[in-house]
């Protein structure tokens, strides 16, 4: 039982992580970035570059992975989201900044399914009765490290704050002084630099494919659902939602039943609470 349960607080770990990336950019842009998922890919195909091609040490694979994405992340926001006003076509650059990715990584790396190693050791480890293997035990270490560094910032510090302020009221913050399009440049940024440091972590788990992308990205929208837009706690606990389902109704079920249950699941929360688990419910006086 405990095995199952570390392999489900992987996945969902796997799912909270995508959850986080679209929070972080809708908090501070309010635009929610579709190609989120894709520059996830990115970053563990940039991790088997560095490991498997490249034979890099561990600490440059990490800084080429979150360089690169960075980079790409920002060249995102200047390009696709900056000078596009209407949101609706905002949704639409990003959905077209993922396909190229797409594009991009079918190119260079082909259609195959390639395996990523682990830079750390492969020593099964048994915790609670439940065998768990170091790969996951990083993911799982990475996504409560992220989660909780990102409530915290988001709380204590400037930055953190004005980002609230941005999400709350778009107006008002730019009246009171915040550079709105700075900030989104960052999270933009920012996002990006997650996603290709979370590259190396994630690829033993999950494999570089060119499919990758669509799947993280189905499952991070739901588990956003779940949780709540623009809640990084809602994201973290929609992930592990969406996980456990995955994980147990495949175990006690049947291998044809986890969509059926996850969506199952999504289609109650929202009939009962339709922002999510954590998410606000916003009035305006009309």
């Amino acid at each position: 039982m405990m095995t199952l349960i570390w392999s489900a607080l992987t996945i969902g770990a796997i799912y909270a992580l995508v959850a986080t990336g679209y929070n972080v950019v809708f908090t501070a842009s309010g635009v929610f970035n579709f190609a989120h998922a894709q520059l996830m890919m990115l970053g563990v195909f940039l991790g088997y570059a560095g490991i498997v091609v490249l034979k890099w040490p561990t600490f440059l694979v990490f800084v080429f992975a979150g360089g690169v994405v960075f980079l790409v992340a920002a060249l995102e926001e200047r390009i696709a989201i900056r000078y596009v006003r209407a949101t609706e076509a905002q949704l639409v650059t990003t959905v077209g900044v993922a396909t190229l990715i797409n594009g991009a990584v079918t190119r260079i790396w082909g259609p195959s399914t390639l395996a990523v190693p682990f830079f750390g050791s492969s020593q099964v480890k048994t915790i609670f009765g439940g065998r768990v293997q170091p790969d996951e035990l990083a993911i799982m270490i990475a996504t409560f490290v992220i989660v909780g560094g990102l409530m915290l910032l988001s709380r204590r510090t400037m930055i953190g704050l004005a980002m609230l302020a941005i999400a709350e009221n778009r107006e008002a913050a730019l009246l009171r002084g915040v550079n709105v399009r700075r900030l989104a440049l960052g999270a933009f940024a920012f996002s990006g630099l997650l996603a290709g440091l979370l590259g190396p972590i994630l690829g033993p788990q999950t494999f570089a494919g060119a499919g990758l992308a669509s799947a993280i990205a189905l499952y991070g929208f739901v588990a956003l659902a779940i949780g709540g837009f623009g809640s990084l706690p809602g994201g973290l606990i929609g992930g592990l939602v969406v996980g456990f389902a995955q994980q147990f109704a495949t175990r006690y079920l049947n291998s044809n039943y986890p969509d059926v249950v996850v969506f199952v699941i999504l289609l109650l929360v929202l009939l009962l609470k339709p922002n999510g688990l954590f998410g606000k419910m916003r009035e305006r006086v009309v």
